[in-house]
């Protein structure tokens, strides 16, 4: 298949990129200018003249392929919701695939219960503005789209995501600072699964398909913390960022990373046999992809 990719050369976009190549299908992706064009192609991706903030080209580009899947976001509903409606438009009446992007943090505090996709949705106020755009891809099922939705967990592997600044504060602070008391719980999914998803989702998932994606159960941040201390060589040392300091600094975001969250993964495990197989988070942390390599 030819596949629209958002996000092509981001932190998720990047390995779905390479497992959608390995599964033999062709990846294009939005590029603005030049030199973004360049950076799609030393990643594998064909570029195709478009922005995510300019709707009339993410459409152009939607119609020409044979599905999209959408992993990029700017956290601003008034660029992601006119984009992701665009695709919607043109792929409607096709039956052609669109896989959105939405997150675990749509879920909310899920106060000590593990939810799935049937739990009625809290969202984090981060996280709000995505219901909306849920409800507007699902809506594309009935004008013909074989819409889909992927909530992943916090995702974490390859150095990157929301952990590394577990590590990051561990090697620069000489400890891992982490938001509130660090006994919330968070839902966790290597980058790598998660990719593995997104190209089940293409080739199996049904219209109208919602799915979390979690790896494992939920792992309380403390503990997260002190994997992160002692791969980045802060011998498991963690400090706690009180929830209103950090509130100063990060906003709503603050608010996101405090929350304690559970979340099953069955139905992708059921409906399209996912198994998720990567190192845990606290093995990378500790001893894998997060771990400053010297000498």
């Amino acid at each position: 298949m030819h596949v629209l990719l958002t996000g092509a050369t981001g932190y998720i976009g990047t390995a779905v990129a390479e497992r959608l190549r390995d599964a033999g299908h062709e990846v294009l992706g939005l590029a603005r200018s030049d030199a973004a064009s360049a950076r799609l192609s030393a990643a594998g991706v064909r570029a195709v003249r478009g922005d995510f903030g300019d709707p009339a080209s993410v459409s152009a580009a939607a119609a020409s392929v044979d599905g999209v899947i959408s992993a990029a976001s700017t956290y601003d509903p008034a660029v992601d919701t006119p984009a992701i409606a665009a695709i919607v438009t043109a792929l409607t009446g096709s039956g052609k695939l669109l896989v959105y992007t939405s997150g675990i943090w749509i879920q909310g505090d899920t106060g000590g219960a593990v939810v799935d996709e049937s739990s009625p949705l809290a969202p984090a106020a981060h996280a709000v503005w995505r219901e909306a755009v849920e409800e507007l891809v699902l809506g594309g099922v009935s004008q013909g789209v074989r819409a889909v939705i992927l909530r992943p967990a916090i995702v974490y592997g390859r150095g990157g995501g929301i952990a590394a600044g577990l590590a990051e504060s561990a090697r620069e602070e000489g400890a891992a600072r982490f938001v509130g008391t660090g006994e919330n719980r968070w839902p966790l999914v290597h980058v790598d699964d998660l990719a593995d998803l997104y190209v089940l989702a293409l080739e199996r998932a049904p219209a109208g398909t919602v799915l979390i994606a979690t790896a494992e159960p939920a792992i309380p941040v403390r503990q997260i913390a002190a994997a992160a201390s002692r791969g980045a060589g802060a011998g498991g040392r963690t400090r706690s960022w009180p929830l209103e300091e950090a509130r100063r600094s990060l906003g709503t975001y603050a608010d996101a990373l405090a929350m304690d969250q559970q979340a099953s993964s069955a139905r992708a495990r059921e409906l399209l046999g996912w198994r998720p197989h990567r190192p845990s988070a606290l093995e990378d942390l500790e001893r894998g992809s997060y771990v400053v390599r010297r000498g």
